[in-house]
């Protein structure tokens, strides 16, 4: 083992920290007693300048010093003098400012254990495992950390591109800052959207003017307005017309990688807040073949904000190419090899903010698998502000931003998630899906005619009035499904030949993928959708929050009912990987406690299968209060978050005296967990 001084020691990696709260749901009456009121929504931006926000662990708790990361004998003294804020001492440090270690774990550094170095040295819950006293030449103890180069030998990574902490796609301060200060170059979203904005407003003009300029039709005996020769001639004129308008966009979308998706490839939603990397890492071991950013705002990723980006961060794991079965349908020109799991999601009211997001991702963060577009948030902040479901009611913008998206994303697939509509009793999933493929007629006087460029729509059979009540409606979903089915296969046989179209647009060589998303809670219910709706893959959301093993019930077509011990040792895993992904300091502890706790509120809906009277579970059903099979199952269901908390502490000790905690979502409604 190998010392290394305080000096020497790397910051805490950046917190993926929650960054707003959505919108609460209605609570059951029976549990309005335990469950303390959710918070307002919000979705300002209030992260301070450790890119954390007001209502996550703070980086620095009440009574706690910073220490200053220098060697205990160093002869450099400081020119702040008394007035600094930092702790110098280190040895006053550790005895006056930072609270005991832990003893979970078996005192053991989580951390430590797998890297074989700490990333936040003195300030760790557990620097004791990590740390020692040694006696310098002239006979002075002198406390040092320790490295152990037998464990950093065994470190394996995945891909080679992951830094040492195993996490992809972190954005380098240089170009947040290069973001925030509007440095950063743009060369293709810049030209687009002026070129869009100038051709859109010269095509209005033209489009009004003939409005404008139309001659009532003269009527026949049989009440017909034009005979077909004098409407033939007249759509002549205005294709040539249009042509003449026409104005060649700067750039033409780049070939993108090709997508796979399949029966065997269960999708994990992007869920707000509970999405993080520790959740998604421990569903990929469990089966997940696809998994998605939290959805991140594009205007403060223009902006540089770091919280935003830091819900970019993925683990190695999720790069890992998806497990296909032998003779699987794909696509000419997929390579399984290149392939990866996490895509990122993002939210957009304006095309200039989705082409510059678009393109900063692909320029920042370039190991993604796909760039989707959310369609399908209903919080009312989201959709008041333009973006999110709101894009439903405005399709033709959401087919320019869909292109636009397309034109500037490199490489990277754009892909998208809609919902059935807006209201209840308006559907229009199934003509914004016709769009998608076929293209508008406004946008066909922008483009070349054809699909808008989306290699895979996914529908959430359910409306924005709908939220997350009621049973999702697969039979509209099998609808879309048999749409795009259709569609695919007989693009050559469409008789308007003006909305033919273009290979230039055309992801995945002309085929575009279909996933239905909306209660699958078990292999029965996943088994359905694949046969009956007709869907190429399913995205799940809910369920995996309430029980992670589904993709491995899929895999196995069975069952399966995990016992509590089993249960405790998916927790257990998650607060290993989240004092990975957030640190093992006070703040990093602090912020694995409460994503752990946001867990919790839905895992505890967990009903065991050897205790349902009927086969298979539905996700909306509210079950009664129960006694489970042994003290820990009955805690596990337990709707006090109170007993959230003593969960929390059997893996990350007693709570600071200024946690407080307080659910962001109701997990008997659900309401914006799905982004």
């Amino acid at each position: 083992m190998e010392p290394t001084t305080a000096q020497e020691q790397l910051p805490a990696p950046e917190a993926n920290a929650p960054k707003r709260d959505p919108e609460n749901g209605d609570a059951a009456a029976d549990h309005q007693a335990q469950e303390p009121p959710s918070k307002k929504a919000r979705l300002d931006d209030s992260a301070d300048s450790n890119g954390q926000t007001a209502d996550a662990p703070a980086p620095r708790m009440k009574g706690v010093a910073p220490i200053k990361p220098e060697p205990e004998f160093s002869p450099a003294e400081c020119t702040f003098g008394e007035k600094c804020r930092y702790e110098h001492d280190l040895r006053t440090y550790l005895k006056e400012h930072k609270r005991e270690d832990l003893t979970t774990f078996n005192g053991m550094c989580p951390v430590w254990d797998v890297h074989g170095k700490c990333f936040v040295g003195w300030k760790c819950r557990f620097v004791g495992s990590h740390s020692e006293e040694r006696e310098t030449a002239d006979g002075r103890k002198e406390l040092v950390l320790i490295e152990d180069e037998e464990r950093k030998k065994k470190v394996q990574r995945l891909v080679p591109f992951a830094g040492e902490d195993g996490a992809v796609n972190v954005a380098s301060m240089e170009d947040k800052i290069a973001l925030a200060r509007r440095k950063m170059d743009f060369p293709r979203a810049g030209p687009y959207s002026a070129w869009l904005e100038n051709t859109s407003r010269t095509i209005e003009k033209e489009l009004h003017k003939r409005h404008r300029a139309a001659p009532v039709g003269a009527e026949t005996k049989d009440g017909e307005s034009k005979d077909a020769e004098s409407k033939d001639a007249d759509s002549k004129d205005e294709k040539e017309e249009n042509r003449a308008m026409y104005v060649e966009p700067p750039f033409m979308p780049s070939e993108k990688r090709r997508l796979y998706f399949g029966p065997e490839t269960p999708a994990l939603a992007p869920l707000t807040t509970q999405g993080n990397m520790p959740f998604r890492r421990l569903c990929v071991e469990l089966g997940a073949q696809f998994t998605y950013s939290e959805m991140a705002m594009s205007l403060p990723l223009i902006q540089g904000n770091k919280s935003e980006w830091a819900l970019m961060r993925a683990h190695e794991s999720e790069m890992l190419p998806p497990t296909m079965l032998p003779g699987a349908d794909i696509v000419q020109g997929y390579d399984n090899s290149k392939d990866m799991k996490f895509g990122a999601q993002i939210a957009a009211n304006k095309p200039w903010q989705a082409f510059k997001a678009t393109e900063a991702l692909a320029k920042v963060t370039p190991n993604l698998r796909v760039i989707d577009l959310n369609c399908g948030c209903p919080i009312d902040l989201v959709f008041k502000d333009g973006a999110g479901s709101a894009l439903l009611e405005h399709p033709s913008k959401l087919e320019k931003i869909i292109r636009g998206m397309n034109t500037v994303s490199d490489q990277i697939p754009i892909t998208v998630k809609i919902r059935m509509g807006t209201k209840d009793n308006n559907p229009n999933a199934l003509k914004l899906t016709e769009r998608l493929l076929l293209g508008g007629y406004e946008t066909s006087l922008l483009h070349h005619d054809g699909a808008a460029g989306a290699a895979a729509i996914t529908l959430h059979g359910r409306s924005r009035q709908q939220r997350y009540t009621r049973q999702a409606d697969w039979e509209y979903i099998s609808e879309c499904a048999a749409l795009i089915k259709r569609l695919n296969e007989k693009t050559d046989a469409v008789t308007d030949t003006i909305r033919e179209p273009d290979a230039r647009t055309q992801p995945n060589g002309g085929k575009v993928y279909f996933l239905g998303n909306g209660d699958c809670y078990s292999h029965v219910d996943y088994d359905n959708h694949i046969n009956n709706a007709g869907v190429d893959a399913v995205m799940l959301g809910r369920g995996p929050l309430i029980k992670p093993w589904l993709f491995e019930e899929i895999q196995a077509g069975q069952y399966l009912d995990k016992s509590a011990t089993e249960r405790l040792a998916m927790i257990e895993k998650f607060c290993k990987y989240g004092l990975e992904a957030w640190g093992s300091d006070e703040h990093g502890v602090g912020t694995t406690r409460r994503f752990l706790m946001e867990w919790l509120s839905f895992t505890r809906r967990y009903v065991p299968i050897g205790l349902l009277e009927h086969l298979p579970p539905y996700i909306n059903d509210r079950p009664p209060a129960f006694r489970g099979r042994n003290e820990l199952e009955t805690l596990l269901a337990s709707a006090n978050y109170k007993d959230w908390l003593k969960i929390s502490e059997m893996f990350l000790g007693p709570a600071h005296k200024d946690f407080k905690f307080e659910p962001k979502h109701k997990s008997n409604s659900y309401d914006e967990a799905e982004g």
